[in-house]
């Protein structure tokens, strides 16, 4: 069998969701029928950053980052993008996030490749224009690829993209990175062992919802007096939060932590998941809790109640709803059996449903009958 030229595109390998989606899904397709070539929009990754190069270059991938950065880049990256894909000869590109999905739909185009897939990673009520651009250049996309039913309904109503040409790959999960994990020593933190803790994992932005995470604390805080606050992640609100935590009086109970590596290992040193997000996708660090075997308490946005399942309810509250959000936290914390029966369900939901597996089939599927179709089986 011949094998079929990929170019998968992203904006930049710095280590997030959809740039872990990208690494995991090249690294393990099948090489036997497809021959696969990332695209980094972006300069290559400083050593010291937390980025997935290693996972491709470790994966024998070939991989070229065009080193765009300004607006003023974008005619030179999509001419430079196209031209690489036409040397290439290349029959499908599958590309993530916004700038790459539109650089790789005007590249691709130019350079005459047959399949173009967009994906949608998160249902952008910030950024509108990106919803318009979307629209007004769908005609170039054979497949937008929706990380949820949620956010497939949001672009057909909210960014008007045809209802045919959408499809659902949920995120996979590698449970291998999450099985038989010791706890990480979080006592540089000042964070002891068989203390209950509450684990936030995120961009410290807007979108996160950390600000109401803390204003929230001090009520179940102060129900839980055992009970701490690691928020781990970088972001633009830093300095906010520390802030807000000191004029609330928490901040002996509520950790920072910049990214670290061993999330796996965090993880499972914490007693339950908090995701206080105003919008979503499908949060990969959910599923990420539910490998291991943790209860979630998360607002009720995009991507959670599929992940979720029929444990959804007991686990999700209204965006905004501070009572409903520590009433969850303290029930779980206050109910160890619980709260255990329910991390089990979880991780045995998302060995079902959510495994890497799963998802770089569902993608290689979806590629295989494209390439049919357009007569290069």
């Amino acid at each position: 069998m011949p094998q079929h030229r990929i170019g998968l595109c992203i904006t930049d390998l710095q280590l997030g969701g959809a740039e872990r989606c990208l690494a995991e899904l090249a690294s393990r397709l099948d090489r036997q029928r497809f021959a696969v070539t990332v695209y980094c929009l972006a300069a290559p990754p400083r050593p010291d950053e937390p980025s997935v190069l290693p996972i491709l270059l470790a994966a024998g991938l070939e991989v070229h980052c065009l080193g765009a950065g300004r607006p003023w880049h974008f005619l030179p990256v999509v001419r430079r993008l196209g031209r690489m894909l036409a040397e290439r000869r290349t029959q499908l590109i599958q590309t993530f996030l916004f700038h790459a999905n539109l650089v790789g739909r005007l590249a691709a185009r130019r350079a005459g490749v047959p399949c173009v897939l967009s994906g949608i990673r998160v249902a952008e009520r910030r950024s509108r224009w990106h919803l318009w651009l979307d629209r007004a250049t769908q005609h170039l996309v054979d497949r937008h690829v929706c990380v949820s039913a949620s956010v497939a309904r949001f672009a057909q109503e909210q960014a008007g993209l045809r209802p045919e040409r959408l499809v659902v790959i949920p995120n996979g999960v590698d449970l291998r990175r999450f099985a038989g994990v010791r706890p990480a020593d979080l006592s540089t933190l000042g964070i002891y062992p068989r203390r209950p803790l509450a684990m936030f994992i995120g961009r410290l932005d807007r979108q996160k919802g950390v600000s109401w995470l803390l204003d929230s604390a001090p009520d179940w805080l102060g129900q839980l007096p055992e009970a701490e606050l690691l928020v781990v992640g970088r972001g633009p609100m830093v300095g906010h939060l520390g802030a807000q935590c000191r004029r609330l009086g928490i901040s002996g109970r509520v950790h920072f932590a910049p990214w670290r590596s061993d999330i796996p290992a965090v993880l499972a040193a914490s007693t339950l998941l908090l995701l206080p997000s105003e919008w979503e996708g499908m949060p990969n660090v959910v599923a990420e809790a539910m490998a291991s075997g943790l209860p979630v308490v998360a607002a009720d946005v995009e991507g959670v109640r599929e992940l979720l399942g029929p444990d959804a309810p007991q686990q999700i509250v209204p965006y905004g709803d501070s009572a409903a959000l520590s009433a969850a936290v303290v029930r779980l914390v206050q109910n160890p059996a619980a709260a255990r029966a329910i991390g089990e369900k979880n991780r045995a939901r998302v060995a079902n449903h959510f495994s890497i597996e799963q998802m770089v089939a569902a993608y290689q599927q979806l590629w295989h009958s494209l390439l049919a179709s357009s007569g290069r089986p």
